[in-house]
């Protein structure tokens, strides 16, 4: 629900005089998600102004003028023309000199990069200066509730037993028939999912041998390959409860089907798993501080331990993203190469942590979920961490 007076503290802390939040026809879902219009269709453009002290103030279309009625601010303006809506947005920032919206310079970030050149050009000719509201977002669309934070918990703990399942499942059907394939170990998954009222907006990843060294591989018809004796295999699943507002949880594992893990995996797994530690590290002694924390920094302590054993061209992804009510979510991700991620990690926030070392012939990939509670407490959720390549013997 909108807070009206959280909101004005947190523009006056990042020294705004306002927030102005804007969309049309759903460009800016979280600017919907701020005022909750989320999943409610407007057709017209429609801008609600937050200032530093003061009411709110509201320009939408004759259309829908009752567009923003449910949120606080008395003074609203009704615009037909596209000239009286130029006139309005110049009015609702009248006296600002800065002002936040979801902006990135240069589009550096794209995640909160949601309102279009030609409005910043509108705002930014009546004199005011543009700034990213990214930090603004994490506050008011990523951070999760009490609701939320038991809803991964919950997908967390059926993630990590849905390797259990994936595990065995390869195992059984190796033993029975001498191999599987990846879109069966993907069904596999999906019905422990189902079975437990989970939902993903798409099937996990079955890599087996050079197809765990694609990051984002997905398994077709013509790609499915067999799992037999000897192969090294990854998965990558995440889902979250199916029900409204529910978060992800988000997973990597990695197995070899033999009893004896080659040295050409263990050596690799170990120098990931070094990289996330200390990522993980790296945030649990920042919060132990009290100290502040930028998801660039996060990836800089990960991203080392990589490059420091000669695989830093194999790590060719961030570190992490940020997990919400979609799997890469709207908060700060831990990254310092696709993006120089400014925003900080903050409270009742949740990212993955997933280093990888890609190579032709096979990848390894490590993911854990890191959510940082309201007390400033760190969670490393869905069970302890791999410490080593899991066997499944056959």
């Amino acid at each position: 629900m909108f807070d009206l007076g959280a909101v004005q503290t947190a523009v006056r802390e990042f020294g705004f005089d306002g927030w102005l939040l804007y969309d049309f026809r759903g460009i800016n879902i979280l600017a919907q998600r701020v005022v909750d219009l989320a999943g409610k269709s407007l057709s017209r453009r429609w801008f609600y102004y937050i200032p530093a002290v003061g009411e709110p103030t509201k320009l939408v279309h004759a259309i829908e003028p009752a567009a923003l009625d449910h949120l606080p601010g008395a003074v609203k303006t009704v615009y037909r023309r596209w000239q009286d809506l130029e006139t309005g947005v110049g009015e609702l920032v009248i006296g600002a000199k800065r002002v936040a919206m979801e902006y990135s310079p240069r589009n550096a970030n794209p995640y909160i990069s949601r309102v279009d050149a030609g409005t910043i050009e509108l705002v930014r000719s009546y004199g005011v200066e543009v700034v990213p509201s990214g930090d603004l977002i994490q506050l008011f669309e990523a951070t999760w509730d009490g609701d939320q934070e038991q809803s991964h918990f919950g997908a967390a703990d059926l993630c990590r037993a849905a390797y259990d399942v994936a595990f065995g499942f390869i195992a059984e059907e190796i033993r029975a028939t001498g191999e599987t394939t990846e879109a069966a170990v993907q069904a596999r998954i999906l019905k422990h999912f189902a079975d437990h009222s989970l939902t993903t907006y798409s099937p996990p990843i079955v890599g087996v041998g050079p197809h765990s060294g694609d990051p984002h591989y997905e398994t077709t018809p013509a790609s499915n390959a067999p799992i037999r004796r000897g192969d090294w295999v990854l998965v990558d699943l995440w889902a979250k409860f199916d029900k409204p507002r529910s978060v992800y949880a988000d997973y990597t594992r990695v197995a070899f089907v033999g009893e004896s893990v080659p040295e050409k995996y263990a050596k690799v797994f170990g120098i990931v798993a070094a990289a996330r530690d200390a990522g993980i590290a790296r945030v649990k002694e920042a919060f132990a501080a009290g100290e502040p924390l930028l998801g660039w920094q996060v990836d800089d302590a990960t991203r080392g331990m990589i490059e420091k054993a000669g695989y830093g061209e194999q790590f060719t992804h961030r570190t992490g993203h940020n997990i919400g009510q979609e799997v890469h979510g709207n908060g700060a991700h831990m990254d310092g190469l696709e993006t120089r991620e400014d925003r900080h990690v903050i409270r009742r926030t949740c990212f993955s942590i997933e280093p990888g070392i890609y190579l032709p012939e096979f990848g390894v990939r490590s993911e854990v979920d890191v959510y940082i509670d309201r007390d400033g407490k760190v969670h490393v959720t869905g069970g302890e961490p791999q410490t080593e390549v899991h066997r499944i013997i056959v």
